[in-house]
């Protein structure tokens, strides 16, 4: 089911990568207007935590080692960012 505002992707093939190039550029051009971030707080570890992720742990439910803060996960560990 589509909803408001949804296209229908198309079947034929060449239709289709036309299709596929304006969605991908829709979302470029809409990841390029985000010009903050906010993370919302976490009380217990992400399931499947991956190298990269920042996260904001509240520190009292989740404390993955220096009580609430910004935390970067590398090298499968958790790191205080801030």
């Amino acid at each position: 089911m589509v909803g408001f505002g949804e296209r229908v992707p198309p079947i034929e093939p060449e239709e289709l990568r036309a299709f596929i190039q304006e969605e991908l550029r829709e979302i470029r051009t809409s990841l390029g207007l985000i010009d903050n971030l906010q993370l919302v707080e976490l009380h217990v570890e992400p399931i499947r935590p991956r190298t990269g992720m920042v996260v904001l742990a509240d520190g009292t439910n989740w404390d993955p080692g220096s009580g609430a803060g910004f935390y970067g996960y590398r090298g499968a560990a958790w790191a205080l960012l801030g």
